[in-house]
């Protein structure tokens, strides 16, 4: 039996045992009064700082988190052309190798920094209202 089916047992036995003998009822009729009976309990609202302003619209915001992290793909574009750069440059002149590794690295702090930014923007987007 999977965990999910445990919880699932666990919740509807408690309500089976307040109703009438099981054994009694047919599988149908025990199912739509289970139903009614949670219909009947669904419809609580919450109220206080649990209620909620508006309509949260998910899709939107997922959309939107997907659009921002297309930046991430650019942004390893981006680290890709550097190494290439570095390597054509130290095959173009090899003693400058320290010099370009030492720009190449800033030039990666940067697409990382800018990286991070993107992740934590489309976080705020796919999170926010």
């Amino acid at each position: 039996m999977s965990a999910f089916q445990m919880v699932r047992a666990a919740r509807i036995l408690p309500q089976v045992a307040s109703m009438r003998t099981a054994a009694a009822i047919p599988c149908r009729l025990l199912n739509t009064a289970l139903e009614a009976k949670t219909a009947k309990t669904a419809k609580v609202e919450t109220v206080g700082l649990a209620a909620p302003l508006t309509k949260r619209h998910a899709g939107v915001s997922v959309l939107g988190c997907a659009i921002a992290m297309v930046a991430v793909g650019g942004c390893a574009q981006g680290i890709g052309q550097l190494f290439a750069a570095l390597v054509v440059g130290m095959a173009r002149n090899p003693s400058m190798k320290e010099d370009l590794f030492t720009y190449t690295l800033i030039g990666m702090g940067f697409l990382e920094f800018l990286a991070i930014v993107v992740i934590l923007i489309a976080g705020l987007l796919l999170y926010s209202e």
